[in-house]
């Protein structure tokens, strides 16, 4: 009988094994669901099923360049103790370069074909975790990429090359000195993984913030029982000290305070012989908005001894 794409979808979903696999399954079955799902089990694959309700939050941030352009992943797992395993390892840093093709694009990484598996990026997480023995994910990812210029990466508490914690990358446009630009990227890079600014410039930061900043501040001036014009100059002046200590260019310098990092990156044009311009940045923290379980774990102990 012919296996379809549907059926193979479904059991898919069902077990959360690789899409070859519950071909297999269907084809050694007959096409029967229930039985196809036994076959899996036998076979040890379709426990990676049982831990994909489990919170992921551990893992790591995989950064991968090449020439002009540079990308990030997060993959999760539940434990830090997987994220120092060389498997995992292997399986973010293989994924950071299939993410430089894929442009930023989650489902197009997914999609993409795992090298040397035949596989598809999706299918080897699935394949891992039943392996490892944890719940994987393939959390986010992000790319930049300039016309002429570099685009600098930083990754904190790093484990090994291109992996770590936290991993941060910069966009510099510039026609000049190449290393010394991606030199100048990288102290930045260190700022924003210090930092953690909302936005690049003003415009940048996102709206919603602006409006609860300003909200506030615009009641703790009317507190005062000053008059609305005196108001409105008071909250401005807030607001300017707010995108301050928030946006990119406007912060000080982490590696010479004196100077924000709009004013370094114009000091540094003469070293590098060109202008600069900063024009994206991304930072990825592990698990940043990931709901952590919280563990009691003498509770758990009790529940697996009965009492």
């Amino acid at each position: 009988m012919t296996i379809t794409a549907q059926q193979v979808k479904a059991l898919r979903e069902k077990t959360g094994v690789g899409m070859m696999d519950c071909k297999t399954a269907l084809n050694e079955t007959g096409g029967d669901m229930e039985a196809a799902v036994d076959w899996l089990r036998k076979k040890g694959l379709s426990k990676a099923a049982k831990k994909a309700d489990r919170v992921a939050a551990e893992g790591l941030v995989g950064a991968a360049s090449a020439g002009t352009s540079a990308a990030l992943v997060e993959v999760n797992s539940e434990t830090d103790f997987v994220a120092r395993n060389d498997k995992f390892q292997d399986l973010v840093s293989t994924i950071a370069g299939e993410a430089l093709a894929a442009g930023g694009d989650l489902e197009t990484l997914r999609g993409a074909s795992y090298p040397g598996t035949g596989r598809t990026v999706a299918d080897e997480v699935t394949e891992a975790i039943a392996t490892i023995g944890e719940n994987l994910t393939l959390r986010r990812t992000a790319f930049l990429s300039v016309s002429d210029g570099v685009v600098s990466t930083y990754l904190h508490n790093a484990v090994k090359e291109g992996l770590g914690k936290l991993g941060v990358l910069v966009a510099l446009e510039s026609t000049g000195d190449k290393a010394k630009l991606d030199d100048l990227g990288r102290k930045i890079a260190m700022h924003v993984a210090a930092t953690s600014p909302l936005g690049l410039d003003v415009d940048a930061v996102p709206a919603e913030a602006v409006e609860r900043e300003r909200a506030i501040f615009a009641d703790q001036a009317r507190a005062s029982g000053k008059p609305e014009n005196i108001i409105e100059k008071m909250v401005e002046g807030r607001m300017r000290k707010f995108y301050e200590e928030v946006v990119l260019l406007k912060q000080s310098f982490v590696v010479n305070p004196d100077l924000t990092v709009e004013k370094a990156i114009k000091e540094a044009e003469a070293e590098v012989g060109a202008p600069i311009k900063a024009t994206a940045f991304v930072r990825f923290a592990l698990g940043e908005g990931v709901e952590k379980e919280e563990s009691d774990f003498a509770a758990e102990v009790a529940a697996a001894a009965g009492v």
